[in-house]
């Protein structure tokens, strides 16, 4: 069993006056469980001020997560503010691990830190088991590096573990505050792995777009390297958008987030939400990830009513489903708050209003969301989304 405890704090000149509001908000005077993490996200400006760093100084346990644009729990919903999640309990061991920098062979890099922390033999010889129950990952957004990438590797070296996670975003243009946090220390280049073994049964619920918001033509991905799409029905990609009508759009960058791509793998796993960034001098298309040959890619409309619409039934779903979990860990890509428009924190306040009261959580706006679209008793799908609603039950 996980207890949980949920945080918030406005306050980002006064480190002490945070801290305060922090422990006071968590009710730390209770006490924690054996084993215990938190996970946090913030807005840059706590970094700058150096609240984080004193923060986390301040707690007892540690602490990972991401920057943001926009966070969220019970009755609190903002840009410029820090929450913080709390898992603690007996019977579920907590494995926090950093890889070391990413900007070299970030697929060994990744795979050889997973491999080190599962093989600690501190870990099975408390919970018995070879592989963990779930792995929440926290990464930077690094332009030259493949969020597809870090899936694949972190499946692959862990034998279809299911995993869910973010990479972080901020509101600058060169992303610059873009950063993974580890118990008040910021990176622009290191991942952090939480891995959980025990008493955890996780389950996963996805919204992204409508496929009836789908446009009515396919293309087949006949040329591409990672997140850069070439050739489509073996014509130039440029000329797919010409066929829509969709050229100029399409020569400024995020001018086509209402826009966003559904790509179906062919393998017989559900579509998975990607999003055009902007073309290349070449007129080569870049996505936020990976457009692999053989795909289909099926272009689709979304607007506010959808978003809406199709994070209200992954919500509806999944408190179908809370049964004995403990927490809700929520990402969602800030695309999506994009196309909500001045009504940004729209889809926190839906999930507040449906989920507040039933179950603690936290929702956090994400430059890139990692979750499993299938898991069996053998493995996880695991997937890396754009603009995407992901939520995980623990």
């Amino acid at each position: 069993m996980i207890r949980v405890l949920t945080a918030w704090s406005a306050e980002v000149d006064e480190v002490k006056t945070t801290i305060d509001q922090i422990k006071s908000r968590l009710g730390l005077e209770k006490g924690l469980l054996k084993n215990t993490i938190g996970i946090i996200s913030c807005h840059y400006e706590f970094v700058l001020s150096g609240i984080l760093k004193g923060l986390c100084e301040a707690l007892p346990f540690d602490v990972v997560g991401t920057i943001s644009t926009a966070q969220s729990v019970k009755d609190k919903s903002g840009a410029l503010l820090l929450t913080l999640m709390v898992l603690t309990s007996d019977d579920v061991e907590f494995v926090k691990v950093l890889t070391p920098s990413l900007e070299s062979n970030p697929g060994k890099v990744i795979a050889d830190t997973y491999k080190g922390a599962a093989e600690k033999a501190a870990v099975k010889a408390v919970t018995g088991k070879e592989k963990p129950a779930l792995i929440l990952t926290f990464a930077p957004f690094m332009l030259q590096n493949s969020g597809d990438e870090y899936v694949n590797v972190i499946t692959e070296a862990s034998e279809g573990v299911p995993c869910f996670g973010t990479l972080a975003i901020d509101e600058t243009a060169d992303f610059s505050y873009c950063y993974m946090l580890s118990n008040g220390e910021t990176y622009r280049d290191r991942m952090a792995m939480v891995l959980l073994y025990g008493n955890v049964n996780p389950k996963f619920y996805i919204a992204n777009i409508s496929e009836s918001r789908m446009l009515e033509k396919s293309a087949v991905v006949t040329k591409s390297a990672g997140p850069v799409l070439m050739e489509v029905n073996e014509r130039p990609v440029v000329e797919y958008f010409e066929d829509l009508g969709l050229v100029q759009a399409s020569e400024t960058q995020y001018a086509m987030s209402t826009l966003p791509f559904l790509l179906d793998y062919n393998d017989g796993t559900p579509k998975v939400s990607k999003i055009f960034v902007t073309l290349t001098p070449e007129k080569y298309a870049i996505c936020a990830g990976a457009m692999p040959q053989g795909s289909t890619l099926y272009m689709a409309k979304t607007d506010k009513d959808d978003v809406l619409n199709t994070t209200g039934r992954a919500i509806e779903k999944l408190l179908n489903d809370v049964g004995e979990a403990s927490a809700l860990l929520v990402y969602s890509c800030i695309s999506r708050s994009m196309t909500l428009g001045a009504d940004k924190f729209m889809e926190m306040e839906l999930l507040n209003q449906k989920a507040g009261s039933k179950i603690p959580f936290m929702m956090v706006s994400s430059g890139g969301e990692i979750c499993p679209t299938q898991v069996s008793d053998k493995k996880a799908i695991n997937r890396f989304h754009n603009n995407a609603f992901i939520a995980c039950l623990l």
